[in-house]
């Protein structure tokens, strides 16, 4: 059985994680990890420019077959929400300039394939990362562990994409 390699992304206009596993089988694997510091570019189109070039490094890189975005939160702030869309934009290009199918999940989704409940805390999420990825011990920011916990939902959805009969109920 080979191995698939899985780029998960959780876009920010100021910090974008990401986190890259294998899966063989039901098996998980951590590849590597890290965060763009997307701020430290300035205004925000710099900031979008530096979190382009950021994940299509880490495409050219480490090569993923496929990769998920967590989906924007709407909030009730309406200026967070059009800069944290306008960061998912530049991602989303840059996986799919890569050439890379992009899955999309919901937060909720994000939580109940990680921890086993939509509203899980972020300390849950990286236990549970941490323990489903063998990282005990490991530091890990929130936007590393937030991007992995995406990369580990779409491994665990995936084998449902495939099956006809299930195809668009995402």
């Amino acid at each position: 059985m080979s191995n698939l390699r899985i780029l998960g992304v959780d876009p920010g206009s100021r910090y974008t994680g990401w986190g890259l596993i294998d899966q063989e089988g039901s098996r998980l694997k951590w590849i590597a990890s890290g965060r763009i510091e997307a701020y430290r570019a300035g205004e925000l189109p710099a900031r979008l420019k530096m979190l382009f070039q950021g994940l299509s490094d880490v495409a050219q890189s480490h090569q993923p077959a496929e990769a998920a975005l967590e989906q924007v939160f709407v909030s009730v702030n309406a200026q967070s929400t059009l800069t944290l869309g306008q960061a998912r934009g530049a991602a989303m290009v840059a996986l799919t300039m890569a050439d890379l199918p992009v899955a999309e999940y919901s937060a909720s989704q994000v939580k109940s394939a990680v921890v086993g409940q939509g509203k899980a805390s972020k300390t849950q999420v990286m236990s549970m990362v941490q323990i489903i990825l063998n990282l005990q011990g490991k530091k890990l920011t929130e936007d590393e562990a937030d991007a992995l916990a995406v990369a580990i939902c779409h491994a665990n959805s995936r084998q449902f994409m495939d099956r006809p009969e299930l195809r668009g109920m995402r």
